[in-house]
């Protein structure tokens, strides 16, 4: 896999199974037991498979130990950790991350699932993470997109890199796996299919993903997915926004119109994104000072690859239902 050039993930439930306790089966390099460790109240409220695991107890740490140690001896590159985030378990959250630390691989860790977290984490995420998901499972709906926008416009302010602690420490929000091409293949809800979101709806979700950087992940089937997926997703203009950006802020929500600015680590390019939520399409006509655009700016929309012309005061865009544009600025970018 990894002469391929492809990196090599898993997910994971916090804590022990309980076959494990019930079996009294031995902690690796140990002499406890999976009885003694195990914190038979803390118990996942959606998969019941798992128990948490009793900090108090020595044998907790030395099971986290032993399980990432087999993960880095396979290779493993980043673990998705399931049931960290709700409750938020600060306990095993900082006992995973020093697990990954002892097994002397560098290994990505991503928490979930991010119901309700708050930034009053970030602190304690950045020290223990890689990403953290800030909302509940994502699908192909548009009113799971909607939610969003509120959450990322909290978490983009703290994407990326900062001084923690007088240390230096790295993390992001994530906003979840993006559902689109071929999905529901064996899924825990709905059927085999394609994405339901409409093609605006498919481009308003990666705008937002986009401008406020969350990780990409793809959470359909690459092979089965139709060209116009893989087209959006290899839009190497707007994975730019991605790549390159700082500063990255929602600056206007009024009714159905939400603005979002950012800027290029290049000093001189600017991003911008309108998104429209309503059920209809319309004409929206936006100060260009509200997207941190100047009069002599060239503007072009990065999903269609085209120029945007203005006035020098306003900028005038048709949306869709539910749709989006993202706008590169700035001069001599033709």
């Amino acid at each position: 896999m990894h002469q391929l050039g492809l990196r090599f993930g898993l997910h994971i439930m916090r804590g022990i199974p309980r076959r494990a306790f019930a079996a009294r089966l031995p902690v690796a390099g140990t002499s406890w037991t999976a009885d003694e460790i195990a914190d038979t109240d803390s118990v996942c409220p959606w998969n019941s498979d798992n128990y948490g695991l009793n900090h108090d107890h020595p044998g907790a740490q030395a099971y986290y130990d032993a399980q990432v140690a087999q993960f880095a001896r396979w290779g493993v590159d980043f673990i998705k950790a399931d049931d960290m985030l709700f409750p938020y378990h600060e306990r095993e959250i900082a006992a995973y991350a020093r697990a990954i630390a002892r097994s002397g691989r560098p290994i990505e860790l991503s928490l979930s699932p991010g119901t309700d977290v708050s930034v009053a984490h970030l602190d304690h995420l950045r020290q223990n993470s890689t990403m953290w998901r800030v909302c509940d499972d994502l699908w192909d709906r548009w009113e799971d997109v909607e939610a969003q926008f509120a959450r990322m416009a909290r978490w983009a302010p703290w994407q990326g890199a900062a001084s923690t602690g007088g240390s230096a420490a790295i993390g992001w929000a994530d906003a979840d796996m993006l559902p689109l091409g071929r999905i529901g293949i064996r899924a825990e809800r709905g059927d085999d299919r394609l994405c339901s979101l409409t093609r605006p709806e498919q481009i308003s979700l990666l705008t937002l993903w986009l401008i406020s950087r969350s990780p990409l992940m793809m959470g359909g089937d690459l092979p089965t997915s139709p060209p116009e997926t893989i087209e959006l997703l290899t839009n190497d203009e707007a994975l730019a926004v991605l790549w390159h950006s700082t500063d990255n802020r929602e600056v206007l929500r009024e009714k159905d119109l939400i603005l979002w600015t950012a800027q290029d680590t290049d000093g001189r390019t600017r991003y911008a994104a309108v998104f429209s939520l309503a059920g209809t399409p319309r004409r929206v006509t936006v100060p260009l000072g509200s997207l941190g655009a100047r009069p002599d700016d060239h503007v072009r929309e990065l999903w269609t690859r085209t120029d945007t012309p203005h006035d020098g005061r306003s900028l005038v865009t048709d949306l869709p239902a539910h749709g989006a544009v993202l706008l590169r600025l700035g001069q001599d970018m033709r």
